[in-house]
């Protein structure tokens, strides 16, 4: 017997006819099987040299495994230049477990992307009641090449359990939601809190719960019927006309006062999460100015902000079209930005404009503001690092992008009526895709030296990268090899600290002593790091006693001292 199928409203939160639990069971199968098949390889890697030795393979405490003396130095420290107490506990217990056995701390970032993955379609399913346009959600954000680094990478474990305890956030908000209760907000705040000692990216948890009120949620919505007249019609055709005009203007007039109403208790109803985000805020950027990592004073607003709307422009090229990807893309500090800046927020506003008056399919609203406040916090208005732009910090704000994708194809494929096998097609063509260019992305971390060539190709002007590779290099033993990428280095960025310090090693192990002094005397000038700055003042009073110089050689070692043990 031939059968119609009625059109699913894309605003509904209502579960759909064809989402049954079996259904959702076998695409979360999917899911894992697929996040496994891609990722399982990196268990076999290395450390990387880039920060895994800061959070493991040189860090003491973490390596002590799990103490009472490493929770209290994990939360008073602000080591790394950040204050996250449940990042640092969590590599304790690998290293409880696994000591410095790369592939369980690599098992364990594989283990809680897959968790992330199976919450976000859970997530989405419970909120939205669609399991098929939730499941594509959860598999292009598990099969993206902007990932990789997060996941491939270590050090980036404070990224995956961030993102963990903002989607369970995000799950307890929607129970409180349900039925309103103190215990349930409370935990709704428990598991924020825990994002925020993970990862400060979380701070953006109460702004993106504002966009789930609006949609799926649906907590913003006032219905016309409690605002109905029950006023009796005027006899006659006009008097009828006119009072259904007055009743129109008036129940639209008392809609609009409903709803602010409605907007003003939801964001009252989220001032304790504010406040956790502000605590944050403030913890966070005490961390940064003890590190040293806040670069904001050295580079003016201007470029700041030029670099801030340019890099959401390369973040959603790379959402669309995910190449040349690195694991740090340089700063492009000085350089004229002007017009690629103007362009850029040209483009957004262009978007945001087109999205706002599309709002009825909301989906599209949430999407696009999810995407361009969650980035908010490292879009680099305030400088962290020397970074432009950064593949981990899209781990959270892309979800936005996949909602608008995934919930406005699948509406315009019903729109145009197009044959039931299409969509589905095209879907899986589009995951094959993301998870060949993923594979091949996975590959460049199975080292150092293919990670940082691989950076140097498809990036320009990269000293740090051309400083890492040949470091990499010199660990290996190429040390030939590796100078030509020390002075790439210092060609770039002349007052960079490390490829001069290492330019002055390679000088004096050719007895080229007074060239060696001169390299370490600009490490000197620029280095901020006392570890760099003792091993430049070390390696020049060796310099100055092979020419001949104890005075200076004596200055060196004092100057040394005063600095202290690394």
């Amino acid at each position: 017997m031939l059968t119609t199928r009625r059109a699913i409203n894309p605003l509904s939160t209502k579960p759909q006819p064809f989402s049954s639990p079996i259904r959702a069971l076998f695409f979360a199968v999917l899911l894992l099987l697929a996040t496994l098949a891609l990722y399982f390889r990196v268990i076999r890697y290395p450390f990387c040299s880039y920060d895994d030795s800061v959070y493991v393979t040189a860090n003491s405490h973490v390596q002590s495994g799990l103490s009472l003396e490493t929770v209290k130095w994990a939360f008073s420290t602000y080591d790394a230049a950040n204050w996250h107490p449940l990042t640092w506990l969590s590599h304790a217990l690998d290293c409880q477990f696994f000591y410095l056995d790369p592939a369980g701390h690599h098992g364990t970032n594989v283990v809680l992307h897959l968790l992330n993955v199976l919450l976000l379609f859970w997530v989405l399913q419970s909120a939205t009641g669609s399991v098929g346009r939730s499941a594509m959600v959860a598999a292009v954000f598990a099969l993206h090449p902007i990932n990789v680094e997060s996941i491939a990478w270590v050090a980036e474990r404070k990224n995956l359990l961030s993102m963990l305890f903002f989607l369970l956030a995000l799950a307890a908000y929607h129970w409180y939601a349900e039925r309103p209760h103190i215990g349930r907000y409370v935990l709704c705040a428990f598991l924020f809190m825990l994002g925020l000692m993970s990862k400060p990216q979380a701070i953006t948890l109460p702004f993106v719960l504002l966009l789930w009120d609006y949609w799926p949620l649906q907590r913003l919505a006032v219905r016309d019927s409690l605002f109905a007249s029950r006023q009796k019609p005027a006899p006659g055709v006009s008097g009828r006309i006119q009072l259904a005009n007055r009743e129109a203007r008036s129940s639209g007039e008392e809609r609009k006062a409903k709803s602010r109403e409605r907007l003003l208790w939801l964001v009252m109803e989220k001032l304790p999460l504010f406040a956790l985000s502000a605590a944050s805020a403030v913890v966070t950027l005490q961390a940064q100015q003890a590190g040293g990592a806040i670069a904001a004073f050295r580079i003016p607003l201007t470029i700041r902000l030029a670099n801030a709307a340019i890099s959401y422009a390369r973040y959603l090229e790379k959402a669309i079209w995910p190449s040349r990807l690195a694991v740090f893309y340089p700063h492009p500090l000085g350089s004229a930005l002007g017009w690629q800046a103007e362009a850029a927020a040209a483009g957004l506003l262009i978007i945001t404009v087109l999205v706002v008056r599309a709002r009825e399919r909301r989906y599209l609203l949430v999407g696009w503001f999810w995407f361009l406040g969650t980035l908010v916090p490292m879009i680099g208005l305030v400088q962290v690092g020397t970074q432009a732009m950064a593949d981990r910090y899209a781990y959270l704000p892309f979800i936005g992008l996949y909602l608008m994708t995934c919930w406005g194809v699948a509406e315009l494929a019903q729109q145009w009526r197009l044959p039931q096998p299409v969509l589905p097609a095209a879907s899986l063509a589009l995951l094959l895709a993301l998870m060949t260019v993923t594979y091949r992305q996975v590959g460049f971390w199975q080292d150092d030296v293919t990670l940082w060539s691989h950076a140097t190709q498809v990036t320009l002007g990269n000293y740090v990268a051309e400083d890492n590779l040949g470091e990499a290099l010199v660990d290996k033993g190429n040390v030939e090899e590796a100078m030509p990428h020390f002075f790439r280095a210092v060609a770039i960025f002349p007052a960079d600290p490390t490829s001069n310090l290492n330019i002055g090693a390679y000088e004096q192990a050719q007895q080229n002593f007074s060239s060696a002094i001169a390299q370490y005397n600009q490490v000197l000038r620029y280095a901020m790091n006392p570890a760099v700055r003792r091993k430049a003042l070390l390696n020049m009073a060796d310099a100055y006693q092979a020419l001949g110089d104890p005075g200076r050689a004596r200055q060196c070692l004092e100057a040394a001292t005063r600095i202290g043990s690394p």
